[in-house]
Order: C-alpha cells, then sequence, then structure tokens
C-alpha cells in the first residue's frame, strides 16, 4: 500500500532532550530476539497540529459516492491533558477487523479520537457494514466500473476536509492511494503491513501472499509493521513494529491469525499515540514513539 508521513507543520525550534541509556526493546514480544537504544542526545522535531473549531455534523441519505448516517460520533471538542479529540478517517477494503478495533478502543476511551468517515472501495464489504450499523458514514473510493458512485481523487479530498479529517489510517485497504491525499495529508497517514518490513513488502505483497512467502523463506519471526504512507508500496518511514514467532509446523492460515491478533493491539497503541500528539520525528527523519508514563523514553 502507499505510503507517506504524518503531521504538517513543525517546530521552528527543535529542542534536544536527554535520552537515558536504558535498554528498552523496539519489539513487543514475549522472548525479544535483540533490543536497539539511543545512549546520545540527538536533535527531536516536535509538532501539534492547529485546526479550526470542530463543529457536529448530522448525516443522512446518500450523495455523490458519500453515504451518510445519523450521528454516532463524539464532537471532538473533548479535551485531555490539552489535547483535542482527534478525528480520523480509516478506510478498508474487507472485513475490517483493524478497523473496528480502533474503533472499539475509541469508544472505550484508550484512543483520543474518533472515526468520523470510512473509505472504501467496496460498499458491501464487512468494514462497510460495521461503519453503517456504528453510524459511521462510509465513502467510495475511487470510481470504477464496479462503483460508478465512487469519487475522484480531489473529491475524495475535499470530502476528508469536510470532515476535518486529522489523520488517515490504512486498514486492509487494497487500492493505490493517490498522490492527491498524500499531499493533502502529508505525514498523516499511515499503514499497517503484515510482515516486518522492510521484508515481504512492495507491489503483490498483500494478505495470504504475505504470509506464504515468509513460511517458505524458513524465516523464524514476523510480525506487523506500522509505517507512515509516501508514493511507493511499503516503502514510508517506519513507526511500529511487533514481533510475532514463525512455528515450524505453520500454515500460513496460522500465522496469519497470530500476525493479526498482534496487529490489532499494535494498531490501538499507535493510535492512541498519534491522538495524543506522542510521535516524535528525529532531525534524520526517523519517527518514534513517545512513551505515556515516562516522556524521556521512545520507541
Amino acid at each position: 500500500m502507499k505510503a507517506q508521513s504524518l503531521v504538517s507543520g513543525f517546530s521552528s525550534n527543535p529542542t534536544t532532550p536527554s535520552i537515558p541509556n536504558t535498554k528498552k526493546s523496539f519489539f513487543q514480544t514475549p522472548t525479544p530476539p535483540s533490543s536497539a537504544y539511543f545512549s546520545q542526545s540527538r536533535k527531536w522535531v516536535s509538532f501539534k497540529i492547529q485546526h479550526s473549531a470542530p463543529q457536529r455534523v448530522v448525516w443522512s441519505n446518500k450523495q455523490n459516492g458519500v453515504e451518510e448516517a445519523k450521528d454516532g460520533t463524539s464532537n471532538g471538542n473533548d479535551l485531555e491533558n490539552g489535547v483535542r479529540r482527534k478525528k480520523l478517517a480509516v478506510f478498508v477494503s474487507g472485513g475490517g477487523s483493524n478497523f473496528r478495533s480502533i474503533h472499539e478502543a475509541s469508544l472505550g476511551g484508550s484512543v483520543h479520537g474518533d472515526i468520523v468517515v470510512l473509505v472504501t472501495n467496496k460498499r458491501g464489504c464487512g468494514g462497510s457494514v460495521y461503519a453503517r450499523d456504528n453510524g459511521i458514514p462510509v465513502v467510495l473510493f475511487p470510481k470504477t466500473k464496479d462503483e460508478p458512485d465512487g469519487l475522484a481523487p480531489n473529491d475524495l479530498v475535499a470530502e476528508l476536509r469536510k470532515f476535518e479529517v486529522d489523520f488517515v489510517l490504512l486498514a486492509g485497504y487494497l487500492k493505490l492511494i493517490p498522490v492527491e491525499l498524500i499531499r493533502a495529508y502529508p505525514r498523516s497517514i499511515l499503514n499497517i503491513h503484515p510482515s516486518l518490513l522492510p521484508a515481504f513488502g512492495g507491489k503483490g505483497y498483500y494478505g495470504m501472499k504475505v504470509h506464504k512467502a515468509v513460511i517458505a523463506s524458513g524465516a523464524r519471526y514476523s510480525g506487523p509493521t506500522i509505517h507512515f504512507v509516501d508514493e511507493h508500496y511499503d516503502t514510508g518511514r517506519i513507526l511500529a513494529q511487533s514481533v510475532v514467532p514463525v512455528h515450524a509446523k505453520d500454515t500460513a492460515e496460522e500465522l496469519a491469525a497470530r500476525v493479526l491478533q498482534e496487529e490489532h493491539r499494535l494498531y490501538v497503541e499507535v493510535a492512541a499515540a498519534l491522538c495524543e500528539e506522542r510521535i516524535i520525528w528525529r532531525e534524520d527523519g526517523v519517527p518514534l514513539i513517545q512513551s505515556k508514563e515516562n516522556p524521556s523514553e521512545y520507541r
């Protein structure tokens, strides 16, 4: 899936916090194979997004590729530690299990944001059904022979602007992300991939194809990667990964189920950090997640 980065608007005067020389694994796994740490002071870039005051919108009917729904989301005015509640757009093509996990976490309070719109290329997919059942508007993209009501790229950007979307989360969306969207939302689009990138990524690596390739390679570990979206397949900056063991007698389906379970946990964790403005950009362009419990720690 195409990939990019996260938020426009850098701090013009980046600070240089001192990073303690304490060991902390970049991966989360019962038996991590390795650890990596930062012990030097480096320059970091933090950011906050400025938005106009959010307004509540009541949706109804269907028009121009947008299936609207009645209410169902927060008004976005909630503040937590001075941070405004964020508005999220999620893109899906299938059942949308990661979409459901993030939505449930939002309703439960562990993600300081609301999913205000779902974008899909398949109006009848499981993710679309779940969205409609939960009062989340559905947008069809792109316009195709099978989906003539789908939006054009510029219309999609305009629609997301109407919803005042802060961040875009790709969760099993199998269509190319248009350059218009990437440019409209710099450093604001994330994708999840079911392997430890850069391994088993790129064009043609999706779904069960990834897990079959992992098993065929003899790799002992796999797991999900969450990365920013740029204009190429699976090449955006990596934000988070989690290691899952590959068992000797695994089938692709068994490995897929194990990785998917970890995807649900990891994407919720990253969405929470995103909405709480805890993504920090190192001066060399590497994004890290700031610990909520200990702000001097990053991973």
